[in-house]
């Protein structure tokens, strides 16, 4: 058995409000969040982002959409969605609670995080409706939180 797991760093939110760049924090682990995305990524996010405004103003539904903004999930634990929905206006600085909707725009240098890891957290912070969004392959999934707690596929239709 390795010892090299109780000799790796743990951080906290509270650290990494310190440290320059980019990063996120998954069970006090460090990720670095590169390289940027580029082209492809930004568009989808741009064209979600106004997607979900558009049908927000529409139903006259009080909720906010916020792109890339940090969701301290807890002390070890801070992720940057690429959309999040929350409800009401946004938030001073952060997210704190569970947001309603996330969406993650996958990316060579996300996607195994984004497919694992951050749906786990996302389910089992109960977050109601994530969209993975692969716009190199042109395809979506939308996943619904269930009553069983676990995300439930459905189909997906748009960018």
């Amino acid at each position: 058995m390795s010892t090299a797991p109780r000799y790796l760093p743990r951080y906290t939110a509270s650290d990494r409000a310190t440290w320059e760049g980019d990063w996120e924090l998954l069970d006090g682990v460090a990720v670095a969040m590169t390289p940027r995305p580029h082209g492809r990524h930004a568009e989808r996010l741009a064209r979600l982002a106004a997607l979900f405004w558009n049908a927000i103003d529409a139903s006259g539904c009080r909720a906010t959409v916020l792109a890339e903004i940090d969701w301290i999930v807890a002390d070890d634990t801070v992720v940057r969605p690429d959309l999040v929905v929350v409800g009401g206006p946004a938030p001073p600085r952060h997210v704190e609670h569970p947001p309603a909707f996330v969406a993650e725009i996958l990316s060579a240098a996300t996607r195994t995080r984004d497919l694992s890891i951050k749906r786990e957290l996302y389910e089992a912070s109960g977050v109601r409706w994530y969209l993975i969004s692969a716009p190199d392959e042109g395809a979506s999934s939308l996943l619904r939180l269930g009553a069983t707690g676990r995300y439930e596929a459905l189909p997906a239709t748009g960018p």
